[in-house]
């Protein structure tokens, strides 16, 4: 059996996979699903103004020290392909597979910012005018999305060359937003790339929402 720990995009939280995990544990398998500093109900301003992309890798590798783990397969979407990679990059031999779910795979020296397109470079912007430091959900969706961190999508991520060497890397395409999505021309380049995995799946970003089912099955 396998153990996942599932790391959410920007503004979520643990929830985001609320309809996957049992689905995972029924199979059998041991599930972690994090909420991300900053991200959690109670955290406080300073809190949120504070964290970036080295405090969320730090809350997988929290995660995974606290509860002795090992031969894990990490599961990141959107924002959370960042972080995914960052703690993989630390924990040399810990992880045993990647699958980045319709999210970022950054290189060395990137960050969200860098790695997305414009429009969303603009809504980072016009989301943290408020604040400075957070940026706001966009209006409608899901209530209990929170001001997410600026520093976390604007800090570029240092990586040694470690999470090369997870045996099994792989990227999950969500083809149902053609219009929007960011990811495009990451799934080119990873299309190419063989030691990479590349699936599709044809929903809009929050797969695991839309198609727990499908998710669940990829992942299995």
């Amino acid at each position: 059996m396998t153990t996942f720990v599932l790391v959410p995009g920007g503004w979520h939280g643990s929830w985001a996979f609320e309809a996957v995990v049992p689905l995972l544990e029924r199979a059998g398998h041991t599930v972690h699903a994090l909420t991300l500093t900053g991200l959690r109900p109670d955290d406080d301003q300073a809190t949120v103004a504070a964290a970036n992309l080295d405090t969320h890798a730090d809350d997988v590798l929290s995660l995974l020290d606290r509860a002795r783990l090992a031969d894990v397969t990490l599961v990141g979407h959107s924002y959370g392909g960042m972080v995914i990679s960052a703690a993989a990059d630390r924990v040399r031999g810990r992880v045993s597979r990647l699958v980045h779910l319709d999210a970022y795979v950054p290189r060395d020296g990137e960050s969200c910012w860098s790695s997305t397109t414009e429009p969303y470079r603009q809504a980072f912007i016009a989301g943290a005018m408020s604040t400075g430091y957070a940026v706001l959900p966009s209006a409608g969706g899901d209530p209990r999305r929170r001001p997410h961190p600026l520093a976390s999508f604007t800090q570029a991520v240092r990586l040694t060359g470690a999470v090369d060497q997870v045996p099994r890397r792989e990227f999950v395409y969500c083809s149902g937003w053609e219009d929007r999505t960011p990811f495009a021309a990451l799934r080119t380049r990873l299309e190419t790339d063989p030691g990479w995995r590349v699936h599709e799946l044809p929903t809009g970003h929050n797969a695991m929402r839309e198609a727990p089912d499908a998710v669940a099955a990829l992942l299995t």
